[in-house]
């Protein structure tokens, strides 16, 4: 095969490449982009509330749609804005998006359900540890009184008391 075929096969090849680029270019020029709906500033506040107690649903991290960049929030942005001017309460809104993505897309889940475990499971936790930790001592605290009346009531014995000094230990 010459250098000249060579050049001639990579032309012909490239050529609808190119031809594609530049047609998909084109159709991305004429489609309509539509401007954010802007809203009072009243209203703006309430949708980037909104917006920040809604989880992205394809970004791993666990980011709020106000944060993510991703075309999946753009587009709930945009749903939050709209239904806004729609005049839909907030918990309208959140509704739409957990019937719609799960009670995993609500930053702040309701406390309802299975989600009463979540919110329950570390406070009993911590109930159970405080009991587990008041019993340990309580049961450690009558227990060295107990050593202590037990040595009183024995009788001296020089050597057990040169051992007991020697060995650092007061028990019996």
């Amino acid at each position: 095969m010459s250098v000249e075929t060579g050049k001639r096969d990579l032309r012909s090849g490239l050529l609808p490449v190119a031809l594609c680029l530049c047609l998909s270019s084109l159709a991305h020029a004429t489609t309509p982009t539509t401007a954010p709906l802007t809203l009072p500033p009243a209203q703006e506040q309430r949708a980037v509330a909104i917006q920040k107690n809604l989880r992205c649903p394809l970004c791993d991290t666990g980011e709020s749609i106000a944060e993510s960049r991703s075309d999946i929030s753009i587009k709930m942005r945009e749903s939050v804005r709209e239904q806004i001017a729609d005049g839909r309460s907030d918990s309208e809104i959140y509704t739409f998006f957990s019937q719609r993505y799960g009670n995993f897309v609500l930053l702040d889940p309701p406390k309802t359900g299975r989600n009463l475990l979540l919110w329950g499971g570390p406070l009993l936790a911590l109930a159970g540890g405080g009991a587990a930790l008041w019993t340990f001592l309580r049961r450690r605290g009558t227990g060295g009184t107990a050593a202590e009346a037990a040595q009183d009531n024995e009788p001296y014995d020089a050597y057990l008391d040169q051992v007991r000094r020697d060995t650092g230990g007061g028990g019996a």
